[in-house]
């Protein structure tokens, strides 16, 4: 009987440090004698970058472009442990559906069976999560991942791109699409950045897996084009991307999360800009109190 294959789904918006996390997960993983492949899901093809020093791969639709077949060795590349680095790709600017590369690649690699053949352990989607449409929610529409993570900070726009995909779960989940592991708190800064996160996740009926302050070892080790796994091995940051890395490894129970209407969500917004401007005026002493 072939082993199960752990096929997880990191979510986030742009720039929230979603593919830092993946690929700070994907070495963590590999260093605990996982088989890990990532799989980069952005048009900008940057996923994996910090698991080859830096460098771009050649990406799935790129080489469709060239010839009328591939084969899925020529768009596997090693990485950093051993790690095996794919990126989809997109369109030519302005042609076509930024999230035709996922729909793709996942074809091809299921025709040829890719992860079998490999015999991998975990296989990591790392999806622009800024729209959860078209080739962007095929992890979660063909229940491809079983279980996704959201990559959030405290900011407005983190959280509402977070309650975008809670509903694009909650609309899949009764046809066998992927369900919510929870949310992955980046950039952790300050007392009241973790009590907004806290009480976005009470509110949506899932939970924090693991808070990732902001670190300057990261853009350190990034500016080498590595991980900080790689990189900063030693750190106290490294430390807490093993902590998360042994959280999702051992993770079995995702479900389907409660996302805000918009309604909700700006009314639960306005709360906590009311708040964080008594906090500043001096008029309450815990972000969290009421006014």
């Amino acid at each position: 009987m072939a082993k199960k294959i752990k096929q997880i789904a990191i979510y986030g918006k742009g720039g929230i440090g979603k593919s830092t996390t993946t690929s700070n997960l994907s070495a963590a993983l590999s260093e605990m004698g996982l088989k890990v492949m990532q799989f980069g899901c952005d048009p900008k093809s940057d996923s994996t970058n910090t698991l080859r020093d830096g460098k771009f791969i050649p990406t799935v639709l790129d080489t469709l472009r060239e010839k009328s077949a591939v084969k899925a060795q020529e768009v596997i590349f090693e990485g950093f442990n051993g790690i095996y680095c794919v990126e989809a790709g997109g369109p030519a600017p302005g042609v076509g559906c930024a999230g035709r590369g996922i729909i793709t690649a996942v074809e091809i690699f299921k025709q040829q069976k890719v992860f079998e053949n490999l015999d991998l352990d975990v296989v990591i989607y790392d999806v622009l999560g800024d729209v959860v449409c078209g080739g962007f929610a095929v992890p979660i529409r063909e229940g491809i991942a079983e279980h996704v993570f959201t990559v959030s900070s405290s900011d407005f726009m983190s959280i509402y791109a977070s309650n975008n995909l809670f509903k694009g779960i909650s609309k899949y989940s009764a046809s066998g699409g992927a369900l919510l592991g929870g949310v992955i708190a980046n950039s952790i800064g300050s007392p009241y950045s973790k009590e907004i996160i806290d009480d976005f996740a009470e509110k949506t009926k899932t939970h924090i897996i693991e808070y990732i302050p902001r670190s300057i070892t990261v853009t350190q080790s990034e500016l080498q084009g590595k991980t900080t796994i790689e990189a900063a091995p030693a750190s106290a940051q490294a430390d807490v991307y093993r902590a998360l890395a042994r959280k999702i490894a051992a993770h079995t129970d995702s479900k389907t999360p409660t996302p805000l209407d918009i309604m909700a969500l700006r009314e639960w917004a306005a709360f906590w800009a009311d708040n964080l401007l008594a906090l500043e005026q001096g008029k309450i002493v815990s972000p969290g109190d009421r006014i």
